[in-house]
């Protein structure tokens, strides 16, 4: 087995690994027996066809595109490995040479990390973050809780307003013709949620239980079905009941009933606190934005586009499976949102962009600081990941291989750069 690399421009490289010819036929040979029921020959048993008869009938070629299948599959992982290459993308595969009683051949187009210039990373500015949590703050978050432990009473007495709920029975036209979808019986809807489109729900104000009342509205021009966007609709609707919100009084009571205190300026003095330990945070996040911001524009970076498709493909795989945990699959996504996965992959290419360029400039400057993680910092870090997977450190360490483990310990140093960068930069 051998490996030649060459190293291309825009941080492109091509490896060409190079299998013994023993090895070609050994994997033509599997490839035979893989295959050989398939074959059906007059005078054979089903599977008993030798292989040079089938080689005979179809061509020397016939099992090749397994072989070689095969053959890439297990050696490009397994030289990848051992090359000191940081490849960022899915390789490019095309097969130099195969032939009976040759070595088999083939190449492996990739990207590797791309070298960045770091500009000026000491003392750099940012606007300066708003970390205060104010009174109105507290106030908003205790009378969100209030909203959720609210009750919903029926009233009969007076029309609807807004924060009502209100049950109705719906059918919606274009140009006259009921549409699909356009049809709701029984339907609990929030006047103000913003829950229907365009002025329905301000339609529905002032009316009464039993009323029937010509809702008109237009689609948004951008709205997901395609067929019904731009176009002018009307829903005639019937007011089947009518539901008015009870909010809690903010007291005593109800700091009881909705926390583990018994006063309610108890329970107001933990939301504040609460309410500061989360502002912090956020405030600490948007900081190390906009000094990565800053620290990109002062930065050159060449991004190859393969490292950015790899990126923006990792990014769908992971919302995939993110929606397979709510039972959806990506099809049925698509579908919903009138999309094809090529408009998805467009619509995250700039997040790609960016994830890959906060990576790299905080990387360079952990390395042009000569951060390292010590021994104690990373089997911290091991020991939180492997928590996460209800693992002990030292299985988790067994389940993964040296490249993950320097990966983590380079986050590790990624974080300390980070922590440096905040450190040093000056608010203004």
């Amino acid at each position: 087995m051998s490996l030649t690399v060459e190293n291309l421009e825009g941080s492109m490289a091509k490896l060409t690994i190079t299998v013994p010819a023993e090895e070609f036929s050994k994997a033509v040979t599997a490839a035979y027996n893989k295959n050989k029921n398939k074959f059906q020959v007059p005078g054979f048993r089903k599977g008993k066809v030798p292989m040079t008869y089938i080689e005979k009938m179809y061509g020397p070629a016939v099992f090749y595109e397994d072989a070689a299948n095969d053959l890439i599959n297990r050696y490009y992982p397994e030289e990848v490995e051992n090359c000191d290459l940081d490849i960022v993308s899915r390789p490019e595969i095309d097969v130099e040479q195969v032939e009976k009683g040759k070595d088999f051949i083939f190449t492996a187009l990739v990207a590797v990390k791309p070298e960045i210039t770091l500009g000026d990373y000491k003392g750099i500015e940012i606007e300066k973050i708003d970390d205060e949590v104010t009174e109105d703050d507290v106030m908003a978050e205790i009378r969100k809780t209030q909203k959720e432990n609210s009750r919903m009473n029926p009233v009969s007495d007076r029309p609807a307003k807004m924060d009502d709920e209100v049950t109705i029975n719906f059918d919606g036209y274009i140009d006259g013709v009921p549409f699909d979808g356009g049809k709701g019986e029984n339907y609990s809807l929030v006047l103000g949620s913003h829950t229907f489109i365009d002025t329905f729900e301000d339609q529905l104000v002032g009316k009464e239980i039993g009323d029937n009342v010509d809702v008109n509205v237009t689609f948004p021009e951008d709205y997901q079905a395609a067929d019904l966007a731009g176009k002018a609709a009307l829903f005639k609707v019937e007011i089947l009941g009518i539901k008015e919100v009870e909010l809690p009084e903010l007291d005593d009571e109800f700091a009881s009933e909705v926390s583990s205190f018994e006063t309610f300026e108890e329970y107001k003095e933990d939301t504040r606190k609460v309410l500061e330990v989360k502002k912090k945070e956020e405030v600490e996040k948007k900081k190390e934005s906009k000094i990565i911001e800053k620290l990109i524009e002062s930065s050159t970076i060449d991004i190859p586009e393969p490292m950015i498709t790899y990126n923006q493909e990792k990014m769908l795989e992971d919302f995939e499976q993110r929606l397979s945990y709510q039972g959806l699959k990506m099809e049925q996504y698509l579908q919903f949102t009138q999309q094809t996965r090529e408009d998805m992959m467009e619509s995250v290419k700039p997040e790609a962009i960016r994830r890959i360029q906060s990576s790299l400039v905080v990387e360079a400057v952990a390395k042009a600081e000569k951060i390292e993680a010590s021994d104690e910092e990373l089997n911290e870090e091991l020991e939180r990941i492997a928590s996460m997977y209800q693992l002990e450190v030292d299985k988790f360490r067994e389940l993964v291989g040296d490249k993950e483990i320097e990966a983590i310990k380079m986050d590790v140093c990624m974080k300390k750069a980070m922590k440096l960068l905040a450190a040093e930069c000056k608010e203004v």
